[in-house]
């Protein structure tokens, strides 16, 4: 490094953001993520032995895969490059390889090379890295927000081990926040600002889970904000809505209004109103609600107010909440509308929640009787000589695939827990019955 690089180097440390300045230098600062880096797991183990072998960060953004890279570079002896598959070619690759052949050869040393956004790197390039992963002469370490297994290269995957980041708790954005406002070292703490609690938990709110998010609009915020009577610059809630152009709705995730919009969402569903239930879920979503919770709300209410008047309801409801969990913000408002608005739009029945309700009541109260003898299992060992099974009438050996016979344990025999109701598909479970009995 000559002069001007060291120069270099040291303002663009200095002027650069402040997220990237908060980046920790050991694993020990590391904020969240404690599921792959806590003291007793793997990656956190290989990186403090220096025993690194290939792998894939993936994780929506802001959730520290370039933060775990810089770690891996402050704590490794291996020689460490970075390059960004949105910029970089086949040339830049080539001098990373040639570099670590001679490091490799001449010095027995090793080379990491971290790509960031390794997922736009096209098959060819990919291709590429590959026999060099394979030799040892390149340790891979690939970031990407897109699911690896469909946008890295199998070959590659399979001499990589994927390890998923979350998205940050809220707990852990207010711990960056804290050290973004007063920590004098790396960073603002010489600003002399202070930050209003309400401003954030705002922040940290509805950086939903992406802390560059939060410490991008804490750096706005103190270098814009003149300094009031005091001479301290504060950071209040309207800095910090006009810092991240999202206005505060009044929700708290803990209190009343929490629980009154999700009752007021899910009434609107059981009402069969979707204009109301869109606006409470678009409430909901711009507060920062967890998308994983609605869609909670949504499947069980598919189940206890629409049932089998709809059973698809349900299939739309799981699929919703699998989909958003893949897909995440903010696209998975459009998957939680179009399942909310399914099922408010749906016949409703209570019918199965009636039924086992009432069911759980009769176990709770009653005597527990035994299974009737023919229905009882006659295929484990002895079973059958003790007359288990015995007198079984097999459905799919009469006309329908029906035969009355009995189901409920002795003394219970007329005992009803489903009523069906007249609503869509349970009419034409109402005919089938009939016709079944007839």
């Amino acid at each position: 490094m000559d002069l001007f690089d060291y120069m270099r180097s040291n303002t663009q440390e200095k002027e650069s953001p402040l997220a990237s300045r908060l980046r920790p230098a050991s694993l020990d600062e590391v904020v969240g993520q404690k599921h792959i880096i806590g003291k007793d797991k793997l990656l956190y183990r290989a990186i403090e032995a220096d025993k690194l072998g290939s792998v894939i960060f993936y994780g929506p953004p802001g959730t520290g895969k370039t933060t775990l890279a810089k770690v891996i570079a402050n704590t490794t002896k291996a020689n460490f490059r970075q390059i960004n598959a949105t910029v970089a070619g086949k040339k830049d690759m080539e001098e990373v390889v040639r570099e670590a052949k001679d490091a490799l050869g001449m010095y027995g040393r090793k080379t990491i090379l971290f790509v960031d956004e390794i997922h736009r790197f096209n098959k060819g390039q990919q291709d590429y890295l590959l026999p060099f992963v394979e030799d040892g002469t390149l340790i891979l370490i690939g970031a990407t927000t897109e699911n690896p297994y469909f946008e890295v290269n199998g070959a590659l995957l399979s001499r990589s081990r994927v390890f998923e980041l979350k998205a940050l708790e809220k707990e852990d954005i207010k711990e960056l926040i804290q050290r973004a406002v007063y920590d004098k070292e790396k960073g603002m703490g010489s600003y002399d600002a202070r930050i209003d609690d309400d401003a954030m938990e705002f922040l940290a709110d509805v950086a939903n889970g992406d802390a560059r998010a939060a410490l991008n609009a804490v750096e706005l915020g103190i270098l814009t904000t003149g300094r009031g009577s005091d001479g301290r610059i504060h950071i209040d809630l309207n800095v910090a809505q006009e810092c991240i152009q999202k206005r505060a709705v009044r929700y708290d995730k803990g209190g009343d209004n929490h629980y009154d919009t999700i009752s007021a969402f899910i009434k609107s569903m059981r009402g069969s109103d979707p204009d109301a239930a869109v606006y409470y879920l678009a409430r909901m979503l711009y507060a920062g609600e967890d998308i994983k919770f609605i869609a909670r709300r949504i499947m069980i209410h598919a189940a206890e107010d629409v049932g089998i008047a709809d059973p698809r309801a349900l299939v739309v409801a799981v699929s919703a909440a699998q989909a958003v969990e893949r897909v995440g913000m903010p696209e998975a408002q459009i998957i939680l509308a179009e399942a909310a608005i399914y099922v408010a739009t749906a016949p409703k029945s209570n019918s199965a929640a009636a039924a086992i309700g009432e069911a759980m009541e009769a176990v709770r109260k009653e005597r527990t009787m035994p299974v009737p003898v023919h229905l009882q299992d006659k295929h484990y060992k002895g079973a059958e000589k003790l007359g288990h099974g015995k007198g079984y009438l097999y459905p799919h050996d009469y006309p329908n695939h029906y035969v009355k016979q009995q189901y409920l344990p002795d003394g219970m025999e007329k005992q009803n827990f489903y009523h069906m109701s007249d609503q869509g598909y349970e009419q034409d479970v109402q005919k089938y019955f009939a016709f079944l009995k007839k």
